[in-house]
């Protein structure tokens, strides 16, 4: 009844709708081009879960720990070093389905629902035997607050304590991936099994990054092309990469003449790289550098992050209120139907009484019926005599 009721004012949460995305993987780890110290990192992580069964079965750990029995890995880098492709090729070596965390979907305005959620993307991993991934999990793992003086960081503790608790009792394998792991709780430290650093690829690497993403027959490229070169030039990810790789093949497709006989020249990749460059430029600009600092620009950014704060907390307060008001909804609701069961309850003895009532008044019926009967044959057994 309060879930209709919040349904009805505010719209509700679809129940059909999915927390998880469901990947088949398609893509190995020789799809991905890593330092060596890294696919070392990989490999091992690899054999601990080919091993799980020996480790907690055959072994018999699982019967001395009864908790923690899962894998969990973390993979830290910056973006662009390869991690979600791993998460993919780890579950492609070990023939399972990728589950991954759907955000925008998993967090929700009302208070104790995410926790709620959390729960359930590690039930469905779990029934699907499932390779868990949490991208970007600094998103929902981050630090917990110390002091909290508004509802939502105590939404936010009590997500990852929800986290940490199946985490603790999850058997499968989850991989959180984090571009900046100094914001990752420290609590997780324990849970997870094995931390693997991707770092930026060396000159060697990257050259052969370049090469990868091009495919060997049908990619058109020109004699002038130099993957050394561009590798030398350009010290960037490999995520970099591969969008300036498709950006020249996009500015290649455009210059004039017949396409048959168009081909990607070093120009192009150049182009692209350039292209890549200047909108990481752009998305770094800040409405708060050092030259607008003291304008008024910045006293109104101030007021109005000082605003949100005050909204965030009057946000609470009222999801503290609604949540009191889904409790009290549900206690009149129980009162209710205790209620009605027991007015039932009366009602069905108060039928039973009558219907006896009305049995026992048959049997005295039938009594008189029965005495007058007999009383009839004897006054006519006594005029018989008295002829």
């Amino acid at each position: 009844m309060a879930d209709s009721i919040r349904d009805l004012l505010f719209g509700g949460v679809s129940t059909g709708r999915e927390l998880v995305e469901a990947i088949e993987p398609r893509r190995s780890f020789d799809d991905v081009v890593l330092p060596a110290p890294t696919l070392r990192a990989l490999n091992h992580a690899l054999a601990l879960v080919r091993k799980h069964d020996l480790i907690f079965q055959q072994w018999g750990l699982a019967e001395r720990h009864s908790s923690g029995l899962g894998l969990a890995f973390h993979f830290a880098g910056p973006p662009g070093t390869g991690k979600t492709i791993c998460a993919e090729a780890l579950a492609y070596a070990l023939d399972k389905k990728l589950l991954v965390v759907r955000y925008a979907e998993l967090e929700s305005r009302w208070v104790g629902q995410t926790s709620k959620h959390v729960a359930t993307v590690f039930r469905a991993a779990a029934r699907q035997d499932a390779v868990l991934f949490f991208d970007e999990a600094d998103a929902i793992a981050g630090r917990r607050f110390t002091s909290i003086s508004v509802a939502y960081e105590r939404e936010a503790n009590a997500i990852v304590n929800v986290l940490l608790h199946e985490l603790e009792g999850f058997a499968g394998v989850v991989i959180f991936a984090t571009n900046l792991a100094a914001n990752i709780d420290p609590a997780f430290e324990r849970r997870i099994r094995t931390h693997i650093l991707f770092e930026m690829p060396d000159v060697e690497e990257r050259e052969r990054i370049w090469a990868v993403q091009l495919h060997a027959r049908k990619t058109p490229l020109a004699k002038d092309v130099d993957f050394r070169a561009l590798a030398e030039a350009y010290p960037r990810s490999g995520g970099d990469i591969k969008n300036a790789v498709l950006k020249a093949a996009q500015i290649a497709t455009v210059e004039p003449g017949p396409d048959s006989e168009k081909r990607i020249h070093q120009r192009h990749f150049i182009q692209g790289m350039a292209e890549v460059m200047a909108a990481e430029n752009v998305m770094s600009q800040s409405l708060f550098d050092e030259a607008g600092a003291s304008g008024p620009l910045a006293g109104m950014m101030d007021r109005l992050a000082e605003g949100q704060e005050e909204v965030r907390g009057e946000l609470g307060v009222l999801a503290e209120r609604f949540e009191a008001l889904e409790h009290k909804v549900r206690s009149l609701n129980d009162h209710y139907t205790a209620g009605r069961v027991e007015l039932e309850r009366i009602h069905s003895q108060a039928l039973e009484s009558l219907t006896s009532g009305r049995r026992a008044k048959d049997r005295i019926l039938v009594y008189l019926i029965a005495v007058s009967a007999v009383l009839a044959a004897a006054a006519l057994v006594v005029s018989l005599l008295r002829l």
